[in-house]
């Protein structure tokens, strides 16, 4: 049985579970992700929804990507930490940001994404295949 993926907020105010291995782990240096992380990037394990149970109540505030869809940051009103985001147009996953697992040493990235947005200060691993944008589907 795989072992879950678990985590969430600084207070604990947010909780998550997650049964199964992320889809897709990435880095991703969007203007966004630097925003809301206040650094250069952002670390995401997305991971099929159907496996995560989460309680607690987060807020939420809405965005538009450069696709033009809607995508929904989850954090805590409580100690403010982001936690999560879901997608409008895939509601069939869930992504978590990598420094709230419990064990983070779990999260593996597979990918720079929107590089073309990097900043020189921002030094990510070499070996990763890097993306101007999002790899394609």
């Amino acid at each position: 049985m795989t072992k879950l993926f678990t985590g969430g907020c600084a207070c604990g105010a947010i909780r998550y579970s997650i049964l199964g291995e992320p889809l897709f782990s990435n880095h991703c240096q969007c203007r966004d992700c630097q925003r809301e992380s206040g650094s250069g990037h952002g670390s995401y394990a997305t991971f099929a929804r159907a496996g995560v149970t989460l309680t607690g109540e987060a807020k939420h505030w809405d965005m538009v990507g450069d696709s033009g869809n809607v995508k929904t940051r989850g954090f805590c009103p409580q100690c403010g930490l982001p936690v999560y985001m879901t997608f409008a147009a895939m509601p069939e996953i869930f992504t978590i940001r990598a420094a709230s697992l419990d064990e983070p040493a779990r999260y593996k990235p597979q990918a720079v994404t929107y590089a073309a947005r990097a900043h020189d200060w921002d030094r990510l691993d070499p070996n990763l295949p890097t993306f101007a944008g999002m790899p394609p589907g």
